[in-house]
């Protein structure tokens, strides 16, 4: 189960996830706050986290509520802002009226729930008529395969399957003193977006940000992110 998973990884998370500039949130998440709507009536965050998307969109104007499955991040977000409303739950199982948000935000989390489906689904649910969900997620492509090595021309190799729904764990990470275990799924295209027309949600913009693009920038030693997309961002509008 995902939760239980970070359970044991919250405060890993939490120290990995609050270090300025560390990982690829500090380069990628400006191009994700373009595709978000000027703040209008209620936000909903799902998979906050420790809850750093809660409090930048917070710092941005929005009134936000955001919920988690793992107890041990809710209560991490909760000590640090005392401005937004934490909650745990179920993604799947939102504890909201129908149509009672605005927008409904998804940070690279929604790879991470075990129920993907469903989430969109009740994210839909809560949805006003208008309403806009906002999502980020690990790119398909990016998630199917692997460079062969750190060489700026390397190649890229899908060794397995891309259709599909797949559960990864990846090996530990460390760097600069800090760990993480990383563990979700990988879906493809198809998956994300057919859930949407099941949810009564349509695309409005997608973006795949590239590492060249002024608001990104990147050491040497990641040149062949060039070539290939890291993360898949969208906006969808609930149908009126």
């Amino acid at each position: 189960m995902s939760h239980e998973h970070w359970e044991k990884q919250a405060s890993n998370w939490a120290a990995w996830a609050r270090t300025p500039d560390f990982d690829a949130y500090w380069k990628y998440a400006p191009a994700f706050f373009e595709l978000v709507p000027h703040p209008h009536g209620r936000t909903l965050e799902v998979g906050c986290g420790e809850g750093r998307v809660t409090r930048d969109l917070a710092r941005r104007g929005h009134r936000v509520v955001a919920v988690d499955a793992t107890a041990q991040l809710i209560k991490l977000a909760r000590d640090a802002d005392t401005t937004s409303n934490y909650i745990r739950c179920d993604a799947a199982a939102l504890p909201f009226a129908a149509a009672s948000f605005d927008l409904v935000v998804f940070y690279n989390s929604l790879m991470d729930v075990d129920d993907m489906d469903g989430s969109v689904r009740e994210a839909g649910r809560v949805l006003r008529p208008g309403g806009h969900m906002c999502v980020c997620v690990t790119h398909p492509i990016a998630d199917a395969g692997r460079f062969e090595s750190r060489e700026a021309d390397a190649a890229f190799v899908i060794k397995d399957r891309y259709l599909g729904p797949r559960r990864w764990l990846e090996l530990p990470v460390e760097r600069d003193g800090l760990r993480m275990d990383f563990s979700g799924w990988a879906y493809p295209l198809e998956a994300y977006f057919s859930a949407l027309e099941r949810a009564g949600l349509v695309i409005e913009a997608v973006r795949e940000p590239r590492i060249d693009d002024p608001m990104i920038t990147t050491d040497p030693s990641e040149e062949r992110w060039r070539r290939i997309p890291n993360f898949l961002m969208w906006r969808a509008v609930k149908a009126r």
